[in-house]
């Protein structure tokens, strides 16, 4: 049996680890040629330009697989990471200084959430509000891309704009891009497996669709592009726009942290390591805020060329960071072949990653599951299109709490009005029966929450007739309490001392015995009314009650 990696490497072994070399180095060959048509893609559909989405890749892909914690993981644009930033370029005017100033403030709040430990809470955000918000992402990336189809550009960058330009672009098409774009379409969606391996269907249609365009002209090109190394960018914020500024950069980087976490679990998955979370957060940070200094967009984790590096024998730090040089090689010396690309080809390839954005997996099973799941899933998707990600996140994340917290209180209060405690042994049973109902055990089931707080009181007080005289508490299943469940606990006491009634404690475990002590007043604190275990409790309740019974 093989014990999994903890973090990128094993325990005390090299930082750079050399035994994989051939496979990483193949690997990052091969996910650079996969990252060349989407990084131009992506930094078009930015609005900072094809050659903003390949210092992306460079940048983000070199410094995060350098400094991050996933050694398999592959970085640079992503669909998500573009849609917020292409709002955030669009509502600043695409000044570099400030746009980028937030990409560079996204990058240090990453590395502040790395030291923060914020990695371990990622996992706490439910299935459907991530399934949601990605497939909305997946939504607003085709949306966006609609127009260009037909060889129109959207009207601004939001996603009611890029509906709002389709009806024109139907009724006045570039039929030269049309065709160019549904020959892209048509490579990238069925581009052959056994093709795949050697040429990337992304690639493939890039070069075709290129050449059909050199042939028969017609339809709009990216144009000139900037070719050797970037420009530096100094970042400024003035008043005006400074929370424009900080909102774009915590929804980066709270986005592409989720993002990178949810790549670095697809690759433990396939490589049988674990990642550390926290480093691959510093990780991200320091490319994005490196990159964010000479104009590049910001990227994360990418699923799909992490996948294509490990399949392609990828496993260290070495890969990613290979694939990035691949990328500056091309950058360096293929830049003015770019600026013949097709607008409708970028469009095309954009389409196809935002159907793989789309979570049908989970739609196809999802009326086998619960129909809230459903709900909230369509709701943060609704959101995320026509509202903003950060409002859809924060709605579900609450939304899905506060549903947990009620299945939880259902559960808990359901414990308390069944008439034998659950898990009660034969002997339990046989003492509360001997008691003629003089005895009550109320077993609160599970971790007592404030969602059953409000009608814990009511439900022990209803079922604890006249004829009761000792009532039981058995707390031996929570593990924590709230200070509103506190408060319950007191008025359970409260009202069993004004009806005559006694109450026994037992299960009490050192935290919440402290809590309840600490805070609640009136509850039984003399060592004949306290127990270890319920069955203590109940022939400790039973012989108290023997002699009023003679």
């Amino acid at each position: 049996m093989t014990t999994p990696q903890t973090g990128a490497q094993p325990k005390g072994a090299p930082y750079f680890d050399l035994s994989n070399l051939k496979g990483d180095l193949f690997g990052g060959l091969t996910a650079g040629i996969v990252a060349l048509p989407l990084a131009l893609a992506f930094g078009e559909a930015s609005g900072a330009g094809p050659i903003a989405g390949l210092w992306g890749a460079i940048f983000v892909g070199f410094f995060a697989a350098l400094f991050g914690g996933t050694g398999s993981q592959v970085s640079g644009p992503t669909g998500p990471m573009v849609v917020v930033f292409a709002g955030l370029y669009a509502a600043l005017g695409g000044n570099p200084a400030l746009v980028f100033g937030a990409v560079i403030l996204a990058g240090l709040m990453q590395i502040l959430l790395g030291f923060m430990r914020f990695g371990q809470y990622v996992k706490l955000v439910p299935y459907p509000v991530i399934s949601g918000f990605m497939s909305g992402i997946g939504v607003i990336i085709i949306a966006l891309q609609l127009a260009r189809l037909f060889g129109h550009e959207p009207d601004g960058g939001g996603t009611i704009p890029a509906f709002t330009a389709v009806p024109g672009a139907l009724m006045d098409p570039n039929f030269i891009a049309v065709g160019i774009a549904l020959l892209t379409l048509g490579i990238v969606f069925s581009w052959p497996k056994k093709f795949a391996a050697y040429v990337p269907g992304p690639l493939a249609a890039l070069v075709i669709g290129t050449l059909v365009s050199i042939a028969i002209p017609g339809a709009p090109l990216l144009g000139d592009i900037p070719t050797g190394f970037p420009s530096f960018v100094l970042p400024a914020v003035n008043v005006d726009s400074a929370l424009i500024v900080i909102e774009a950069a915590f929804i980066l980087a709270v986005l592409g942290s989720i993002d990178s976490l949810l790549t670095s679990l697809v690759a433990d998955n396939m490589t049988r390591t674990r990642h550390q979370s926290n480093k691959e957060l510093i990780g991200q940070g320091i490319g994005n805020a490196l990159g964010g200094f000479f104009g590049a967009i910001p990227g994360a984790g990418a699923t799909m060329r992490t996948v294509i590096n490990i399949r392609s024998g990828g496993r260290t730090r070495i890969s990613g960071m290979t694939h990035a040089l691949v990328l500056l090689a091309i950058v360096i010396s293929l830049g003015p072949l770019a600026a013949k690309i097709p607008h409708a080809v970028l469009a095309g390839i954009l389409v196809k990653v935002g159907v793989d954005t789309i979570d049908f997996s989970y739609l196809k099973r999802a009326h086998k599951g619960p129909r809230w799941d459903l709900g909230l899933m369509v709701l943060v998707l609704g959101l995320t299109v026509f509202v903003d990600l950060i409002t859809a996140v924060a709605v579900g994340v609450v939304l899905a709490a506060l549903a947990f917290i009620k299945n939880l209180a259902d559960d808990q209060i359901k414990a308390v009005q069944e008439d034998e405690p659950r898990l009660s042994t034969e002997e339990e049973t046989q003492i509360l029966s001997r008691s003629g109902g003089r005895v009550m055990m109320f077993d609160f089931g599970g971790p007592l929450s404030f969602g059953a707080a409000a009608d814990l009181g009511h439900h022990v007080r209803s079922k604890a007739s006249d004829k009761v005289e000792i009532i039981i508490l058995d707390f031996s299943r929570v593990p924590f309490i709230d200070v509103s469940a506190v408060r319950a606990v007191e008025t359970i006491v409260e009202d069993a001392a004004d009806s005559g009634k006694q109450v026994y404690v037992t299960g009490l475990n050192e935290s919440v015995g402290q809590v309840l002590h600490q805070f609640a007043t009136g509850l039984p604190g003399s060592k004949e009314k306290q127990f270890d275990t319920r069955l203590d409790a109940l022939k400790a309740a039973v012989t108290r009650l023997e002699p009023s019974r003679a």
